[in-house]
């Protein structure tokens, strides 16, 4: 494992809290504004590969540029399409180069990389890929063993979960219809997993699951410390998925802190 520490420079995107903010864009990728650390981390994690995966992968280890914490130096900040990213190296037992970028101290090599200044950000075959999106479906592409895609009709399955989350803790009124839009996401999805479960596509974990468990994640913490709500007991499908999820080898590696994740939210709750 190493560390190297890179001059940063700055940047800003369209929120006024200071030195905290997490901005979704597209639901893909994340920006934020300033942070104390003002510093660049290489962090090396070589993970043992199986058999068919190491014939497939690469001999050097994937670069890939994410979030920084802003409440600890030298930690994984909190975005979830990031986590998204990471778990699929995980789940794929990739050996990869995780750089922690102070995105609001950005270098100038960085913004190179990306215009936008936006993370997750991947170097694949000397080409830098953004949107966790396209990351995600570039490396099941490389490298298919295990096979994570998940089948087009279930791709959907809890895909509103996000939105609708997002709604409710920004909402300021409680007559307003978001807590039970969100309930009736939770709902559905509760019923897909007894009657599917144990994840998405059934008994083997998928990228629909590596997409939505850092969402859930999110959503756990950020309700939980804002508005003092859990997901209710009468949902036991969706609260054993998300043990599931938040239990795995994969998951506790690449999870933010959880003061991240409440810093990170509230300029959408202060907003």
């Amino acid at each position: 494992m190493s560390t190297l520490k890179i001059p940063s420079a700055a940047c800003s995107i369209s929120s006024t809290v200071n030195h905290l903010a997490f901005k979704l864009r597209h639901h893909r990728s994340c920006s934020v504004l300033p942070s104390n650390a003002g510093l660049l981390r290489r962090h090396g994690c070589t993970r043992k590969m199986g058999t068919m995966a190491m014939a497939s992968a690469t001999s050097d280890p994937l670069e890939v540029c994410v979030k920084a914490s802003v409440t600890v130096p030298n930690k994984l900040g909190d975005c979830p399409f990031c986590q998204r990213v990471l778990l699929t190296m995980e789940e794929k037992q990739l050996p990869y180069d995780m750089k922690l970028v102070d995105l609001g101290n950005k270098p100038e090599w960085f913004l190179k990389i990306n215009t936008e200044g936006k993370v997750p950000v991947v170097k694949l075959d000397e080409k830098w890929v953004a949107d966790s999106d396209v990351i995600t479906q570039a490396l099941e592409d490389k490298f298919p063993i295990p096979p994570l895609a998940t089948p087009p009709e279930k791709a959907p399955v809890g895909s509103k979960i996000f939105s609708t989350f997002i709604g409710f803790l920004k909402s300021k009124d409680p007559n307003d219809g978001t807590e039970q839009a969100l309930l009736n996401e939770l709902s559905s999805f509760n019923d897909y997993i007894k009657d599917n479960g144990p994840y998405i596509n059934g008994k083997d974990i998928s990228a629909a699951d590596l997409s939505l468990g850092p969402k859930l994640y999110h959503m756990e913490i950020a309700l939980g410390h804002y508005k003092s709500w859990s997901v209710p007991d009468s949902l036991p499908h969706v609260k054993s998925y998300m043990q599931n999820i938040f239990s795995r080898d994969s998951f506790v590696k690449t999870r933010a802190l959880k003061e991240d994740v409440i810093a990170g939210w509230r300029p959408k709750v202060m907003g």
